[in-house]
């Protein structure tokens, strides 16, 4: 196919329309009524073409762990991600050893220059090792360490200049690698952090722009002091991600971030470990051990370990909870929102120039076909 005529498109400033669209080697060429191309196919009515959903904070799926430096592993995740509408991802690392990060900077690398088939990967989600200890959630504590500029470095030379985002705790002397975030054009996100909301507003001006799954492992609210979350519940400017499966954060707590934060500000992510799409039992998260029960992944200890959740059952989700949200806004929320935090221009929306991956979907965000 090259591409699909008389159907229902959510194009980029004029929503869904009735139309028809062209692309080549990749690349969007042209939108209209009046193609002439042939191997254009036509879309049921009761379907919808959307962009390519993007998934920024992902560990894992399927039985494969981006930590494990696992090349079949990659392969294995970014193929599995198709079936939820998935066509971009960025692989997650952990709070795993100094060596081994390296290692699983270089596999992803490696990964993204040679990639054929799948989700493709957009870069990298450096989540620790910089972060804060007491917030640790599923990180291993003994590898968190303070901000680091040298590690830093080794971390952004073994990634191919490849990582995109970065989360990162600024109470941990997170000043000091700044600079070097916006030399790379690197997106600091605040997360596993204990900041006040002093802290978490310094960090804001000086250039963070996100908050790492809003709500879970931050700072909560509080009259006195509103923390990392009440800070970037206030502030237009960073975009807050939510891993929307109803167990890491309430109705009504997704309600406000709503309410305060607009769902222009909003990415949906679905922090999935290895254990996604399969059954119930143990797992590896990392260098560590987690348990999959009754929808929950969970540590040794009890806490929360990423999830299981797709991506459009989030948008089922949400849905629910905010049903005054339009379906594209809905949409939005997992392409052009997380396109915009990534700073990428030409993914997350469909318009001529961008790249050619859909999703055809029904009005209840069944995913019909995965189109790369």
């Amino acid at each position: 196919m090259k591409g699909f005529k008389n159907s229902n498109i959510y194009v980029s400033g004029k929503g869904i329309i009735k139309t028809s669209l062209f692309f080549d080697e990749g690349i969007i060429k042209k939108i209209g009524n009046d193609l002439k191309e042939k191997d254009l196919i036509e879309i049921p009515d009761e379907y919808i073409v959307v962009p390519g959903f993007i998934d920024e904070h992902i560990h894992g799926a399927n039985g494969f762990d981006v930590s494990h430096a696992d090349l079949k592993g990659l392969d294995v995740i970014s193929k599995a991600l198709l079936q939820e509408g998935v066509t971009y991802f960025l692989p997650t690392t952990m709070s795993t050893s100094y060596s081994n990060i390296l290692l699983s900077l270089k596999n992803i690398a490696k990964y993204q220059k040679e990639q054929k088939q799948g989700a493709e990967v957009l870069g990298i989600h450096l989540e620790g090792p910089f972060i804060n200890e007491e917030l640790n959630g599923a990180q291993n504590q003994e590898n968190i360490i303070p901000c680091d500029v040298e590690i830093l470095k080794d971390f952004i030379e073994a990634s191919n200049n490849n990582i995109k985002i970065i989360t990162f705790a600024y109470e941990k002397d997170g000043y000091k690698i700044m600079p070097l975030l916006k030399q790379h054009n690197i997106v600091g996100s605040i997360g596993h952090s204990k900041a006040n909301s002093k802290e978490a507003n310094e960090a804001f001006l000086n250039g963070v722009t996100s908050s790492t799954h809003t709500y879970n492992c931050q700072s909560g609210l509080h009259h006195r002091d509103v923390g990392v979350v009440g800070s970037v519940l206030l502030n237009d400017n960073v975009y807050a991600e939510l891993i929307a499966d109803l167990k890491h954060v309430s109705a009504p707590a997704i309600q406000i971030l709503f309410k305060m934060k607009g769902p222009e500000k909003i990415v949906l992510i679905s922090d999935a470990t290895e254990a996604k799409y399969l059954k119930d039992g143990e797992y590896m998260l990392g260098d560590q051990k987690v348990y999959l029960k009754d929808g929950y992944v969970k540590t040794e200890t009890g806490a929360l370990a990423g999830s299981v959740l797709k991506l459009n059952e989030a948008l089922k989700n949400i849905h629910l909870v905010v049903p005054s949200l339009s379906f594209t806004q809905l949409i939005d929320l997992v392409t052009i929102n997380p396109a915009n935090n990534l700073r990428l221009t030409n993914v997350g929306s469909i318009k001529v120039g961008n790249k050619a991956k859909f999703v055809v979907i029904d009005k209840d965000f069944n995913v019909v076909q995965t189109i790369i």
